[in-house]
């Protein structure tokens, strides 16, 4: 007999983050600060980076499906970490340590990975939602990188995954412009896996993740490490960007864009 997902030990070594278990074999990640649409706070940030080791070790773990809670998938980090960056450099080393380790941690993760994309999708919760193995959108979400918005280079894992997912053309597009998808624009691009209505998101995520921890662990995992490699071969590339994107918080450029944001409002760049 499998033993159980071991739930109360994910939910003490990761606190910034909800777990359940919906189904036999499946872990349920769920991104929860619904007051504001799920941004990452700092403690929420350091567990999307960690907790993709603990999910590997768990042998009960076959698929995961990560969602956010409530209506929204994720706004990407909150204004109180953005400006504790900006601020402190302390908190920038450590939080472009924590970026680095999101995207490899989650690439080399064993479990395959289901996202269940609703709502707004932006920085660090997209590089979640994006860099899971299948990923379901609704309609309406909203995907959006976000970063040349506020200041900084497009770099936690678009240039990774998105040049790879919909092509270079496309990326180039969103990326600079910042122009956000819906799931449907999204998936007929490549950038998502699915689209279904909003209210089908999160059951028709669960049902493939069901699919998955019923199959053959060992040949998901190589299948799954095999196709990784594609994502590996980005790795100075993605380096590249993310330590641009951080070189960004240092510059002027970020202020004003972390206003703009804040107040909706254009930003008003100036060289």
């Amino acid at each position: 007999m499998t033993s159980p997902i071991a739930l109360e030990a994910l939910r003490a070594g990761f606190p910034g983050l909800s777990f359940e278990t919906p189904a036999a074999g499946v872990l349920e990640i769920i991104i929860a600060n619904e007051g504001r649409q799920n941004s990452a706070t700092e403690a929420m940030h350091t567990d999307l980076a960690r907790v993709w080791r603990a999910v590997d070790d768990d042998a009960a773990v076959r698929a995961v499906l990560v969602r956010g809670a409530g209506e929204h998938f994720s706004s990407g980090g909150d204004f109180a970490l953005i400006e504790r960056m900006i601020e402190d450099q302390a908190t920038l080393l450590r939080v472009w340590r924590e970026a680095s380790d999101l995207v490899y941690n989650l690439v080399n993760c064993s479990k395959p990975v289901v996202s269940a994309i609703r709502g707004t999708a932006v920085g660090a919760g997209l590089a979640v939602a994006l860099l899971a193995d299948i990923s379901v959108a609704g309609r309406g979400a909203k995907i959006l990188d976000g970063h040349t918005k506020l200041g900084v280079a497009a770099g936690d894992h678009s240039v990774i995954i998105w040049p790879l997912l919909c092509g270079l053309a496309k990326a180039r597009y969103y990326l600079l412009t910042n122009e956000p998808l819906d799931g449907a624009e999204a998936e007929r691009i490549g950038l998502v896996s699915l689209c279904v209505d909003d209210d089908r998101v999160r059951d028709t995520a669960l049902g493939i993740a069901v699919k998955l921890a019923a199959g053959s662990a060992s040949a998901l995992a190589f299948t799954k490490h095999a196709l990784a490699n594609w994502l590996r071969l980005a790795g100075p590339s993605f380096d590249a960007s993310l330590a641009l994107e951080f070189l960004g918080f240092r510059l002027g450029d970020v202020r004003e864009g972390l206003d703009a944001v804040r107040k909706r409002r254009a930003p008003k760049f100036r060289d």
